[in-house]
């Protein structure tokens, strides 16, 4: 087991005592980690095949789970799962519960740590493992929507210029003095993208640092939507729309827009599919006007039975925008 590996186990108290619930498939790189860290040290893996909300709480309940991994999108469909169905498991063995992959609303949060307690924990970090930032509960109701702080790496904030940029600033997010340097296949270019001129290193994403050095992630870059020289970020909309009670998953972008250049999308799976239509279309019109300023509204809503997400559960967005910028 590597440095790095055995710190986190350390961190996160993984021992031969653990039973750790794996809810995400195996090919990919955290699951994959995790699993074999927990059998390096003599615990317990239960390895589900294929996430799903309600058999994972019963799993925690039937094998006194003590560790669990998950993606946002698996405690905000948790969360949609009705009171009765919550609320009779037993989660009392759950001593850490370890999110990432992808930002989580402050409110889903806020939710989970009301149902499970003090008890989560979340990392940011990347398959090339550039760096890696990792905040507590604890923390976390003290910098609230913060992904940590830098563990044995550097954060910096850059603007499109390459400069620095100082706490509270919006930019994309570097990391220095990291824990590998990295290269991607047959890509020479894409890698080159990846550094800038001091060696540091990004994957796209844009955030900033608050005066503690607890960084926020605001979105990825190459989904950000221009629209009359206005920067719009998709996950702040995202994350007010599913929130919504009716709403299963969303997933927003920009498309063209003749006048402003691009205009806001958002695209929504319902809970119940026979709600689709233009009064739940303006219900939720309504509920982002009321929590977002104008320009991030959408201007339109379409639905669809099911958003394309990975076995992982992050969100295939680009494959969504694509189709809405094909012309043929």
């Amino acid at each position: 087991m590597s440095p790095s590996t055995a710190a986190l186990a350390t961190l996160f108290q993984i021992d031969e005592n653990t039973i750790y619930l794996s809810p995400a498939p195996l090919y990919h790189a955290a699951p994959l980690v995790y699993n074999m860290m927990v059998m390096f040290m003599g615990g317990t893996s239960i390895i589900m095949e294929k996430f799903d909300a309600e058999s994972s709480l019963a799993l925690i309940g039937k094998y006194r789970c003590t560790h669990s991994q998950w993606v946002p999108i698996m405690f905000i469909r948790m969360l949609k799962l009705p009171e009765a169905v919550r609320t009779k498991c037993d989660l009392s063995s759950m001593r850490i519960a370890i999110h990432a992959a992808a930002p989580c609303p402050r409110e889903i949060k806020e939710q989970m740590i009301a149902w499970w307690g003090n008890i989560i924990w979340e990392y940011y970090s990347s398959t090339e493992g550039a760096g890696v930032t990792i905040i507590n509960t604890e923390r976390w109701l003290q910098h609230p929507g913060s992904v940590g702080v830098a563990v044995n790496c550097k954060v910096h904030i850059v603007d499109d210029e390459g400069k620095e940029l100082p706490p509270g600033k919006v930019g994309t997010v570097y990391f220095s003095d990291g824990l590998q340097s990295f290269e991607y296949f047959n890509e020479p270019e894409k890698t080159r993208e990846a550094y800038n001129e001091k060696g540091w290193s990004t994957q796209g994403d844009v955030g900033y640092l608050d005066e503690a050095g607890f960084l926020y992630l605001t979105d990825r870059r190459n989904f950000m939507i221009i629209s009359g020289g206005v920067n719009i970020y998709p996950q702040e909309i995202e994350n007010t729309l599913i929130t919504h009670e009716r709403v299963a998953d969303v997933a927003v972008f920009g498309i063209p827009n003749a006048e402003f250049g691009e205009e806001v999308k958002a695209v929504v799976q319902p809970r119940d599919w026979s709600d689709a239509g233009d009064e739940l279309a303006q219900e939720l019109m309504q509920w982002c006007k009321i929590r977002l300023s104008g320009v991030k509204c959408p201007r339109s809503i379409d639905f669809k039975r099911e958003l394309p997400r990975l076995d992982n559960g992050k969100l295939y967005k680009r494959l969504l925008r694509d189709s809405y910028l094909r012309t043929d």
